[in-house]
């Protein structure tokens, strides 16, 4: 959060001099204080968002490419006259214990066309989908394993 701080700090300047850098370590310096006494943040977070940092990436990516299979899905759904569309709810558990990680599946599955994500209590997720296709595996989907495998 520090380096993000200070980067963000030399963009809005718009040059980089060794003022604009002195400056800038002390008010991200400043800042992420700030943050980490009244926002409930800690360096034992920022580590935790270092260590996971090629993981986030990993999940990003896979993200955009589940995104892209499902669009693919639904276009074949829309387009396909021989299937009729059968919408459907489905609930399932996840062991996700962090509210961002469990968020974070929720959004993912919203993201992903043809599914949408209902309601989130506790660990149990319903989820709204176009078709019983896109339904199958939902709870033992890439997603889940992903974060379960970030949150340890």
């Amino acid at each position: 959060m520090f380096l993000l701080y200070f980067v963000l700090w030399v963009v809005f300047n718009g040059n980089f001099t060794l003022e604009i850098a002195i400056f800038g370590v002390i008010i991200a310096a400043a800042i992420f204080a700030f943050t980490c006494k009244f926002m409930d943040y800690s360096i034992d977070k920022e580590k935790q968002l270092i260590k996971n940092i090629f993981s986030i990436l990993r999940y990003i990516i896979v993200l955009v490419i589940e995104i892209v299979k499902a669009n693919f899905a639904v276009i074949h759904l829309i387009l396909t006259e021989e299937e009729e569309v059968e919408p459907l709810l489905v609930s399932f558990k996840a062991d996700l214990s962090g509210p961002g990680y469990r968020s974070a599946l929720a959004n993912a599955i919203t993201l992903t066309p043809g599914t949408i994500t209902v309601l989130l209590e506790d660990n149990v997720y319903t989820v709204h989908c176009l078709d019983e296709t896109l339904a199958e595996g939902i709870n033992k989907s890439v997603f889940v394993d992903m974060l379960t495998k970030m949150e340890k």
